[in-house]
């Protein structure tokens, strides 16, 4: 994907199966929303295409089958709530009054039932991204990207927002996910991507990424003398009872086990093999600098 000459996405693929919560991860400029503008046709690529069941998606005459929840939202705002839900339902195939009875309902669960007869542009931001996110999902899309979707929420609207999410992929569709919460990538995704300039620096299920990218680390609690095993691993961190290990390459943790077990001075209270976060390795990968709000 080029601009004025200068190649912003470079030979990057990946799948999203049916059923599967997929994270879309990366700093900030890293070419996120350009691959997501051109996978909507908004954006002429270089080459290649997005595929929906093995079909070339085109917005045309198969948008109804992708739901899209873009980060700077875009609704008519001087209309009331319900015409603004009911009009798009209409969109993506819908009865009137299909439509009608299912925004009512999604207004209800989300607590804005209240609000449907006001305009959009009197309800608070959240609220607006709420009646959004009942767009997005209306019409049970196969497909569904979402840009940011529990950007600005408190806790208990977040968890809200991602039990209707996660309903919409328990009912087979496949979500793409643009986020930094990386505690919800970690709790919801199968897979995940993360991009830096324009190409995938890292792709797979969560747990490989965490193997490719810090391997595992050692905390341990002890009591007496904890002494140095550089053929077996680097203590990173260490005070009179706690310390962090790295293994050496190669090394199974059991085996770091069994040669303090030996140490006669030495009494493990606490063994525990952890793998680095998705937080931490972001910070890897994007230098401390990266603001993940």
């Amino acid at each position: 994907m080029d601009f004025d000459k200068t190649t912003v996405i470079k030979d990057l693929s990946f799948s999203v199966e049916a059923g599967e919560i997929f994270g879309f991860l990366g700093s900030n400029g890293c070419g996120k929303t350009t691959t997501i503008r051109a996978l909507l046709g908004l954006y002429e690529p270089t080459g290649g295409s997005l595929l929906i069941n093995g079909k070339k998606f085109n917005p045309r005459n198969t948008g109804r089958r992708l739901g899209y929840l873009p980060e700077e939202r875009g609704l008519y705002k001087k209309e009331p709530v319900i015409d603004i839900m009911t009009y798009f339902g209409k969109l993506k195939g819908m009865k009137s009054n299909e439509a009608k009875k299912w925004s009512l309902d999604y207004l209800d669960r989300v607590e804005l039932s209240d609000k449907s007869k006001i305009r959009l542009d009197k309800l608070s931001g959240g609220q607006q991204q709420k009646v959004q996110l009942g767009v997005t999902v209306m019409n049970n899309p196969e497909l569904l990207i979402l840009d940011e979707p529990t950007k600005g929420f408190d806790p208990v609207n977040r968890r809200l927002l991602m039990d209707i999410i996660e309903e919409q992929n328990k009912k087979g569709a496949g979500v793409i996910m643009v986020t930094h919460q990386m505690e919800e990538v970690e709790r919801l995704c199968n897979r995940a991507i993360l991009l830096k300039d324009g190409k995938a620096e890292a792709y797979g299920t969560i747990d490989d990424i965490k193997d490719n990218f810090g391997g595992q680390r050692i905390i341990l609690r002890y009591k007496g003398k904890l002494q140095s095993r550089p053929n077996f691993f680097q203590i990173k961190e260490q005070d009179t009872s706690y310390a962090e290990l790295i293994p050496k390459p190669n090394v199974d943790p059991q085996r770091i086990l069994r040669e303090l077990a030996i140490c006669g001075n030495l009494q493990i209270t606490t063994f525990d093999i952890q793998k680095p976060s998705l937080d931490e390795i972001f910070v890897s990968i994007y230098g401390e600098e990266v603001k993940h709000a």
